[in-house]
Formats: C-alpha cells, structure tokens, sequence
C-alpha cells in the first residue's frame, strides 16, 4: 500500500511522492522557549516524532528540521518579569524542552536552529522581499505586503477580502492594510537588537521560519507540520514570504495536528487547566503519556483525562507482560532482525494511511491478544512457535516507530512495583513467600489456606494470575 497523506493545502489526503526519491525533508515548528512545555507541546513534538521515526523504518533519508524561537515578545516578557536577560530566559526553557522530550523519548531532530543564530539569513531573506515589492519599510519596521501575494489565505482558506471585512486586528494606521504582518521590528529601549539595513531591530516570528527551512532544507521541501493553530497566521504568513522570494511552491504535503483538550474543555491557563509535562510525568509513565498520545488519528481532537490515561497504563503492562511471558517460556529475547510478519505488515497499512497510529496500536493489541492465547496452551507446535517469534520482533518494531518498549519487561516491572510497594510500604519479599505458600498449599490441595492466603493479597491490591510456567503477581494499581 502507497502512503497517503492529508495535506492541509488541498484539504484531502494525496499520494506521498517525496520531490526525491528515497529522502524525506520535514519542517516543524518548535517551541518559543519562555516557559515549560504543556502536553499541548507533547503531542506535536510526539506525533512528528513518530512520523520520522516511520520514514526512517521505511527506508528514507531523513532530514528533520526543527527549530527553536529564542527571541519573541513572550520572552522579552519574562526576562523582564524575571529580571534575567533574554539568552538566560531562551536557554533556560530549551534546557527544560530537552529534559521533558527525553523523558518522552523523542528523538533529536537532525538540526535544530534557533532563530537568533540565523540573523543574517534572515536579513537576506527580508531584502529579498523588499526588493521584489513584497515588503515596506515604515521608520526602521519593515512589513510584509498581503495584498501582493494574490494566493494569501489558500491553506488556512481564509479570504483576504472577508477577513478585512470582520477585521479584529490591532490598527497600526502605518501600515498599507490591516493584515500586513511585521518582518523587522524596530529596536526599544532595553531589549535585544541586531544591525540592518533599517536600523537596529530584530526579527518577526513569521520570517524566522522561512530563513532557517530555506536555509537547511531548500525553497522547496517535502513536508511542514505543526499544531493546527499555527495554519493561521503563522503558516499562511510563511508561505506567503516563501514563495514571493522563490516563486515556487513551498511545501508539497502540509501536516497539522489536532488540539489536546482537558476533560473536554479546552486547555486554557484562565481555566486552570493547563497541564505542564513535567506535572504529568510526576504522575504516570513516560510510555503511558506517549501512548496517550498516539492512541487519536493525530488529526483529531484528544481529550486528557484520568481514565484515558489510566486505560492508557493498563495497555502499556498488557504489551510488557506480554514480552515478559514471551521470555520466559520461549527463552526469546530481543530481536528486531528477525524477517517481518503479518503484524508489521498491517501496522504498516494503518501508518501509510495518513499516519494513523490509533489503527497501528489497535493492531498491535490484538496482535497481544493472539499470542497470550497461543501461549495458554499447554503444547506449542513448531509452527507456532515460529509465528509468535515472528510477531514477537514485530512488536518491538511497532515500538521503536512509536517510540515505546525502551525497557526491558524485568525492568519496567520491577520499576513500577518499586515506586507503588515504596508507596503502599509493602515489602516485595513477603508477597513472594505469601505465593510460594499459596502454591505449596495448592499442590497439597489445601484449597481452604490457597484460598486464605489469595484472599489476603487482595486486601493488599496484589492481583494473582496463575499460568503454566507458575503464579505471578502484580499490584493492582
């Protein structure tokens, strides 16, 4: 099956036919480091993360650009507010972006600028732009014409004539209309300036992003994503400078991701229901967060709650127990060179049909769900046991596109009965002589005192499964 992919541009999903053949350019934007990252941030950074990740098991060469905004009216703000310097301010959050990320297990991008390491560019770029009548200088702010780009709104949708019609913008009476957009700001008393042309100043938003994506990737590249609220202005803006500077298209296939709402209602800081990364992760698995995530069409709306992310943690000890189980009665172990199956296979029909990862962990769930009735039975043919190696190395394949399944199961487990037994006070080595009782009174059929001692570990939250291989136990937490 060919991947497809919804392009925001043409409002529909087309054939993904990268400008070269075996290389994928992708552009997204990053953060404007002047706080810590919500999960807002998470799921755009995750879910192109995931999107690399897959070219890249597909075969592709990858270059991955995404940049950091260090300079903005935001963090000039906090500077302020802190009484810091802007760099202090800029590097300080990007620190904070790495450490929630890794956390995350996002993978770096093959080249992460920051807009105030580009600055010439971005002077080139705005001379260009006057040069060809695109852009006015008013008093040392330099704007970006929209009435000169005749295509201004084809990927928001938006009409210029009827956005000017219901105009809520700020009045600056300077410029020529109310939607041109600043591309060099004119220098204040007290903040960060660079020289140019027209004086002291330092860069728009908009401009820094068509600087650094012509710079690493070209006037034309293959993909640009983002959240679905940078498609305007911010998106519509690029294009709009881009192409009056190139007179090409800019981007082939435009990808934008869908909105993270808490408990149905929009995050919102006036709500007070902004979730910060580093507060979830106090709270659930990085895994758990990542698998969240992805569990949505990244197009759609997902909604932040407890129980999805408590169903969430449920799946994610399904998908280890499995492994777990798998080691010990098969004696496999970690494996990705074995020859793909079925289960990849499907996987990967799911991703080529615009990156759906909600279909791709429905896969590798029931893929879960086969293997554990394959290993209940107490004889396994050699055909069998050659299919669950089979789907064994698919699984840790579907975990490395998705970032999942980074530890190994003995690990994860024990991790996770740590943290709870520390905070029930349970000593582990006690539930382990309360099993081995249990099992020493079933093989003497004392169901009474197996029953007794079952009964006691469930006033402890200790769950029991009892298999071929022997009895496990785990919290139920």
């Amino acid at each position: 099956m060919a991947l497809r992919v919804f392009n925001t541009l043409g409002r529909k999903k087309e054939l993904f036919e990268p400008l070269e053949p075996g290389r994928v350019r992708i552009y997204v934007c990053g953060p404007t480091v002047y706080d810590a990252c919500h999960i807002g941030h998470a799921r755009s950074v995750v879910v192109f993360d995931v999107i690399a990740r897959y070219f890249k098991a597909k075969g592709f060469d990858v270059t991955y650009v995404r940049n950091f905004t260090d300079i903005d009216d935001k963090i000039i703000n906090k500077a302020n507010e802190l009484g810091i310097d802007s760099k202090a301010v800029a590097e300080k959050y990007i620190k904070e972006f790495y450490e929630d990320m890794d956390a995350l297990n996002v993978e770096r991008a093959t080249i992460e600028p920051k807009a105030t390491e580009h600055i010439n560019q971005i002077i080139q770029f705005v001379e260009k732009l006057i040069q060809k009548g695109f852009a006015y200088r008013i008093n040392g702010d330099v704007y970006y014409s929209v009435e000169k780009f005749k295509e201004y709104g084809k990927l928001s949708g938006r009409r210029l004539e009827d956005m000017e019609a219901g105009a809520r913008v700020d009045i600056d009476e300077r410029k020529q209309n109310p939607f041109d957009f600043v591309l060099w700001k004119s220098a204040k008393p007290g903040e960060p300036a660079w020289e140019s042309p027209w004086g002291m100043g330092r860069p728009g938003w908009h401009i820094e992003c068509s600087a650094m994506s012509n710079e690493y990737l070209g006037e034309t590249f293959d993909i640009h994503g983002g959240g679905r609220d940078l498609c305007f202005p911010h998106h519509e803006n690029e294009i709009a400078q881009s192409e009056s500077v190139s007179g090409k298209l800019f981007v082939k296939y435009w990808v934008h991701n869908g909105f993270v709402n808490i408990n149905q209602e929009k995050m919102s800081k006036s709500l007070g229901n902004f979730l910060m990364i580093k507060d979830v992760l106090k709270t659930y698995h990085p895994e758990v967060v990542r698998l969240f995530l992805l569990s949505n069409h990244y197009r759609s709306p997902i909604d932040f709650t407890d129980k999805a992310l408590d169903e969430a943690k449920i799946g994610l000890d399904k998908i280890y127990a499995l492994l777990e189980r798998i080691e010990k009665k098969m004696g496999l172990k970690p494996d990705q060179n074995t020859e793909s199956g079925d289960c990849w296979q499907r996987f990967c029909e799911a991703m080529d049909d615009d990156f759906n990862s909600a279909r791709g962990i429905g896969i590798l769930f029931d893929t879960v769900r086969s293997i554990n009735r394959f290993l209940d039975q107490n004889k396994l043919s050699g055909e069998t046991k050659k299919n669950i190696q089979s789907n064994h190395s698919d699984i840790l394949r579907i975990g490395n596109v998705l970032g999942l399944l980074m530890e190994q199961p003995k690990v994860y487990f024990e991790k996770k009965q740590t943290q709870v037994l520390e905070q029930k006070s349970i000593n582990p080595d006690v539930i382990d002589k309360m099993v081995k009782e249990r099992d020493e009174a079933r093989k003497a059929k004392n169901w009474e005192k197996a029953d007794q001692i079952r009964n006691q570990l469930a006033d402890m939250n200790i769950v029991l499964k009892d298999r071929g291989e022997g009895t496990v136990w785990k919290i139920n937490d």
